[in-house]
């Protein structure tokens, strides 16, 4: 008969799992599961602080506390490494995101038998969880979804609304997908919330892109101290504290560099930090990126270089690395297999990559490791709070 295990550690999505191979939702580390499959609380078992938690997807750890949730996070970046027969020189305590401090988020809207529904989904699900508390939303977003609800309420029929929401220099920036306004009382119904809400921004996607609704000012997000124009739905870090650590980690091994690729710079989250210590390639796929970017250095007169250029079709090749001291990279979930092979291929001898999915990074960094580089430092981020989504920034060096 099975025996009583302690928990030992929380696996990929977010079971507790015993050393024996045992798997119990929301168990904590040193929480004791039983024969009959009951789990008796250990001391890093906490109270989840959200009356949502067990049903919305948003977050899948609450019932660990602090020292279990930094465990995890480390963890999950360590394995990835070792599954490749990495062992980072040093490894260093997780950046971890507080409570409501999250500035981007993706919520959907449902007539929910006559009444709207928002929030996040179910986990594996389609169903909204009707949010009426987050304990992860900045404050400043989460005071926007009584209004939303409030406005919703006065549409007939069935809908799908999706809703983007970002903080901006200026204030909340909505997109609303599934949605266009019907007459003109919606109109200037709409017009009136946007303008009672102070919103910098929102904008209406009728299925071919993001069209202003409502713009008082052009809306920024400031990135290394220069205020770039944001355009509709562009990625922007979840957290600021996220942003910091990852831009500080960056800033610090990249120290002496003259010359720095950014690739797959987006905004400039990092491009804007390194440049005027260095010159500055910043190479990006996404055109309205790249076009705020160039507009922001060249308005500065930084020594800022922009590329609108798909690094996964068209890489930049090991002999155009060859001119730079140093490369950082922070590509999509997939990882970049294609251009890490041309930074393998190259002379360069300094990488940052910054990281999404440590299973991905992983492979990639498999094949700098196999090209004399050794991961001298390796930095895990749990930006979003609670959840099992972990981030990372690494430093190779050869």
């Amino acid at each position: 008969m099975t025996q009583s295990s302690k928990i030992i550690r929380i696996a990929a999505k977010g079971d507790g799992v015993t050393a024996d191979g045992r798997h119990a939702p929301f168990a904590a580390p040193g929480d004791t599961l039983h024969a009959d499959g009951t789990v008796e609380h250990g001391p890093h078992h906490a109270n989840p602080v959200c009356r949502h938690f067990g049903t919305c997807g948003a977050c899948q750890l609450q019932h660990c506390d602090d020292a279990a949730l930094a465990d995890f996070v480390q963890n999950r970046v360590a394995y990835a490494a070792r599954s490749q027969g990495m062992e980072p020189e040093r490894l260093a305590a997780p950046a971890m995101s507080p409570p409501h401090s999250r500035r981007r988020a993706s919520l959907r809207a449902i007539n929910g038998g006559g009444r709207p529904l928002i929030g996040f989904t179910q986990a594996g699900s389609h169903k909204v969880v009707d949010m009426k508390e987050c304990h992860v939303l900045d404050p400043r977003l989460f005071a926007l979804i009584a209004p939303l609800r409030d406005y919703l309420s006065r549409l007939k029929g069935r809908y799908a609304i999706g809703i983007d929401m970002t903080l901006t220099d200026q204030g909340a920036d909505l997109n609303i997908s599934g949605f266009t306004p019907d007459g003109l009382d919606q109109t200037e119904s709409l017009l009136d919330f946007s303008r009672d809400l102070q919103l910098a921004r929102l904008t209406l996607d009728h299925g071919y892109g993001a069209e202003s609704f409502w713009e008082p000012s052009p809306v920024t997000v400031t990135l290394g101290g220069y205020p770039v124009p944001f355009p509709p739905g562009a990625f922007l870090q979840a957290t600021p504290d996220a942003e910091h650590a990852l831009v500080s980690a960056a800033k610090e091994w990249l120290a002496g560099s003259e010359r720095v690729a950014d690739l797959f710079s987006g905004l400039g989250t990092f491009a804007l930090a390194l440049v005027g210590d260095a010159t500055v390639l910043a190479a990006e796929a996404e055109l309205s990126s790249i076009t705020s970017l160039r507009a922001t250095a060249n308005g500065a007169r930084l020594p800022l270089e922009t590329s609108h250029r798909d690094l996964f079709r068209n890489p930049l090749r090991a002999s155009e690395i060859n001119g730079f001291d140093a490369v950082l990279l922070d590509p999509p979930r997939a990882g970049a297999r294609s251009q890490v092979e041309q930074i393998a291929a190259s002379d360069v001898s300094r990488v940052v990559y910054i990281s999404c999915n440590p299973m991905s990074w992983a492979k990639d960094a498999a094949l700098l490791a196999g090209k004399g580089f050794k991961l001298a430092e390796l930095r895990p981020v749990g930006q979003f709070r609670w959840s099992t989504h972990v981030e990372l920034a690494s430093l190779f060096t050869r």
